[in-house]
């Protein structure tokens, strides 16, 4: 069966078809557009994601406190997903061997900072899952118990459960580790 058009539909199909061709011409053109722009990329991703956030790699100056390191460019990074005890403003239970702790694991060495969602808090400070020799800084010290889990979405929101698991091995292995075992209450959070 032949379907029969009236004269007056079929300038409109024609006039839709050259419409469709050149809405196709010109989204193949903005494509390849697009695929040009990107293949003349100079700088790799990791320099890009540097730019917009920090630097990937840095040697630690000094460490602050338990959670924050100062690079020797003068930037202040807050680890992600963890909170430690105050040192610095006022000695909370842990504080100290919190500190200590990252002072033994960083201070004077370079580390690979990682950034999620969010790269900067309202201080100023870069916020980064610092990483060296192959572990993350930010699990050891929740395992190790003097950290722990501050979840702040968006930054940390696909890994968060896993924070909270190494937080709760922290707090059943016995003896519990670190402030787990010390501090009542428990001062984080």
């Amino acid at each position: 069966m032949q379907l029969t058009l009236p004269s007056t539909a079929a300038p409109q199909v024609v006039r839709h078809g050259r419409v469709a061709a050149r809405r196709a011409r010109v989204g193949w053109l903005l494509a390849g557009l697009v695929t040009l722009a990107l293949g003349c990329d100079t700088e790799p991703a990791a320099e890009i994601g540097e730019q917009l956030c920090g630097p990937s790699e840095a040697k630690v100056a000094r460490v602050v406190d338990g959670d924050t390191i100062e690079l020797e460019t003068g930037e202040r990074v807050r680890y992600l997903m963890i909170d430690t005890p105050e040192s610095t403003t006022e000695t909370e239970c842990w504080g100290a061997e919190a500190k200590a702790a990252n002072v033994a694991l960083v201070e004077g060495k370079t580390v690979t900072l990682t950034y999620d969602v969010e790269c900067e808090d309202a201080y100023g400070r870069l916020l980064a899952y610092v990483e060296l020799s192959g572990q993350e800084i930010n699990r050891v010290m929740i395992e190790r118990g003097h950290a722990c889990v501050l979840h702040i979405s968006p930054n940390g929101d696909a890994i968060a459960d896993e924070y909270e698991a190494l937080e709760y091995q922290a707090q059943m292995q016995l003896p519990p580790a670190g402030l787990w075992a010390t501090c009542d209450p428990i001062p984080c959070g």
